[in-house]
């Protein structure tokens, strides 16, 4: 008896540090949302669980300051678009003019958060959100994800010093 709860503890421990083929695969993905995007100019607001974050309408647990910038849009979008390209396990999943959404895995287990920017015309700034599909926290990986997306564009010389 003790064996196999020893083989089964092993298993368990291989299939959680070795690489998956696919995160897809993961039972941790959870389902693409349907309502992300731009509504009349916002992004969706953040559910009642504390794993999201909203640069518009968000309250007090849920808020963080948008990305504002100097220089053009198309440039500051073109910069998220490289910042995003070398931050692990993120995937850019839809682009369009004003918008990009991509998709940030966990290491470990596949967990998917859903991280959106929007880039409004009549101001320079670039609004976000990020949160995870599963779960209650995320024990602060959402922001920690957007404030260092935040870092890496002044260091760019994008965004402007809050």
């Amino acid at each position: 008896m003790l064996s196999r709860f020893l083989i089964l503890c092993l298993a368990l421990c291989l299939w959680a540090v070795s690489p998956l083929p696919s995160f897809a695969a993961s039972p941790f993905a959870g389902e693409r949302p349907t309502d992300l995007g731009v509504e009349a100019g916002h992004l969706a607001p953040c559910p009642s669980t504390p794993n999201c974050v909203v640069s518009q309408d968000g309250d007090g647990e849920h808020q963080i300051a948008p990305i504002t910038y100097a220089g053009d849009r198309q440039q500051a979008y073109q910069a998220v678009v490289q910042v995003l390209g070398v931050v692990p396990r993120t995937e850019i999943i839809t682009q369009t003019e004003n918008y990009l959404r991509a998709e940030s895995r966990s290491r470990l287990f596949g967990f998917v958060d859903d991280v959106e920017f929007y880039f409004p015309e009549t101001e320079p700034v670039i609004q976000m959100r990020s949160a995870s599909r599963l779960g209650e926290s995320d024990l602060g990986v959402n922001r920690r994800r957007l404030e260092q997306i935040r870092l890496a564009l002044q260091d760019l010389g994008i965004a402007q010093n809050s």
